[in-house]
């Protein structure tokens, strides 16, 4: 399946923008200090020192982005695990149970009813705001939609031979669950969580921006983009580098989900 999306061009291109990010925040313990104020240095222009130049305390700005990066695919990866495995749990069991399918089903509509920035509100009045509020935050209002594909992918494979052949044999509900239905549902699942990533930084940068997402002084690629906002006038590189960064995590994961859509495609015909 690798091959196969390395010989996609916007697979290719999606991979390389990846592995530049991924570059990026790995390199982030050896950029320095990022919340070392030099306020003799704010606003300093690009140099030997500072790659990326200073905001307006003087913090070193590739440093503070690199470690955005950190924090914004940390929150990514884990609201995806989250959403998608208790969604895919969820839509298991509604394709399984009709009954408790109806609820879980009502369950779905209704957190899917309530806008993101609503929900965000109301938890940071509730819990304040902070990482794992963040997290657990968007990861539920993702859960309708792994629990709507799992639901989905599952029904379709009711009928399938292999699965009669398992029940003929005597495979318990459990092994036939673990062993066949979850594998076959995987791949569209993965091909959906690459596509969802993208919303989940943009959400992230979103509420950051907002100041209902990462509190300062954490680094984040909202707060960096609002904090070039303020200060578009004195130096607009901030912001510019803020909206590039997302601009390469958007691209990137959406190019090679596209591309992981059309790997599935061609290995499953």
């Amino acid at each position: 399946m690798f091959r196969q999306l390395l010989r996609d061009p916007n697979g290719r291109l999606g991979v390389a923008l990846l592995a530049a990010l991924l570059l990026l925040v790995l390199a982030a313990p050896f950029l320095g200090d990022g919340d070392a104020i030099d306020i003799a240095a704010r606003f300093a222009p690009p140099s030997f020192a500072h790659p990326a130049g200073t905001d307006q305390i003087g913090r070193d700005l590739l440093s503070r982005l690199a470690r955005g990066g950190a924090v914004a695919l940390g929150v990514a990866l884990a609201t995806i695990v989250i959403a998608a495995g208790v969604g895919t749990l969820l839509g298991i069991a509604a394709a399984r149970a009709p009954r408790v399918g109806r609820l879980i089903l009502v369950g779905f509509d209704i957190v899917a009813a309530f806008p993101t920035l609503l929900l965000a509100l109301a938890a940071v009045a509730i819990a304040g705001p902070g990482v794992a509020q963040l997290t657990l935050l968007i990861a539920l209002t993702l859960v309708p939609h792994f629990g709507r594909g799992a639901r989905a992918q599952t029904m379709a494979l009711a009928a399938a031979p292999y699965l009669e052949a398992a029940r003929a044999i005597g495979a318990s509900p459990w092994r036939i669950l673990w062993r066949h239905i979850v594998p076959a549902i995987a791949g569209p699942l993965l091909v959906l969580a690459c596509l969802d990533i993208p919303s989940v930084i943009a959400i992230e940068a979103g509420m950051s921006f907002l100041g209902i997402g990462i509190p300062p002084p954490a680094p984040s690629w909202g707060g960096l983009l609002f904090e070039g906002y303020v200060h578009l006038d004195r130096d607009p590189l901030i912001c510019l580098l803020a909206c590039l960064a997302l601009i390469v995590a958007t691209l990137g994961f959406t190019l090679t989900g596209e591309a992981l859509r059309g790997t599935a495609r061609g290995i499953s015909e």
